[in-house]
This record gives C-alpha cells, sequence and structure tokens, in this order.
C-alpha cells in the first residue's frame, strides 16, 4: 500500500496522463474541493463537493478554457495527512490566447490513505490577463 505522498504523486501522474477515472479513485466519495476564488470558471465561493460536482466543476471545464494544460510539481511538502504541493500551471488560456506558466500549490487533506480535501492557491492573473 501506498503512503500518501506516493499516493499523492501518482495522482499527478494519471492526471498528465488524462487518467480521470484513476485521479478520481484517490479520492474520498465526498472530497471536499476548494478552488481558487477569481479563478474565471469558478461558480459561488468555489467549494465543491463529491466526485461529480470535481468533474463537472473541474476536469470538463480544463478543455474548455486551455489548450495544453499542465501542472508542473517542482517540490511536495509532506506533513502526513497534509501534503502541499508547489509548482506551476502551464498551458494556454483559450480566451486570449495568451501562453502562461502561473504559480500555483494544492494542499491535500488525507483520511484512510485517500484524499478527502483539496484547497487550491494559483496566481489567475498571470492566466487570464493578455
Amino acid at each position: 500500500m501506498m503512503n500518501n505522498l506516493e499516493t499523492l504523486k501518482h495522482g499527478y501522474q494519471l492526471f498528465a496522463e488524462h487518467n480521470i477515472e484513476g485521479v478520481l479513485a484517490m479520492y474520498h466519495d465526498n472530497i471536499v474541493w476548494d478552488m481558487c476564488t477569481g479563478y474565471p470558471f469558478v461558480e459561488g465561493d468555489g467549494r465543491l463537493i463529491g466526485h461529480q460536482a470535481v468533474v463537472e466543476g473541474v476536469f470538463a471545464k480544463i478543455p474548455e478554457h486551455y489548450d495544453n494544460f499542465n501542472i508542473e510539481v517542482s517540490d511536495f511538502v509532506d506533513g502526513g495527512d497534509k501534503i502541499v504541493m508547489v509548482g506551476f500551471y502551464t498551458g494556454t488560456w483559450k480566451a486570449t490566447g495568451k501562453k502562461f506558466k502561473a504559480n500555483a500549490t494544492h494542499t491535500w487533506t488525507f483520511k484512510d490513505g485517500k484524499a478527502a480535501a483539496f484547497f487550491q492557491a494559483v496566481d489567475t492573473a498571470e492566466i487570464i490577463n493578455p
């Protein structure tokens, strides 16, 4: 069995391979997903709960708004049940055609070997400003 950090690293690899089913398998059914407020396609307070909400509110919207979206992981800070990913989002914002490399950090909380909560902080201005 993988530890939380290994599970998370594997999850980022699955995301890079566009294996969304594999990614979702590492999440608790009722994962609490907090999107960065200020993100253009975030609705309300940015909180999503559960697999279906994450698929519809995040994963389905990525190809609508980005070309060549990628997460470049620079480092992980391993706190056991709480792990922080430090890195960048890269790609092209379709609305402007602008290529970007934006600072990004994710904080993950694990419970029983699965991701139970996600918190995102991203430099949205770097992404959406022409």
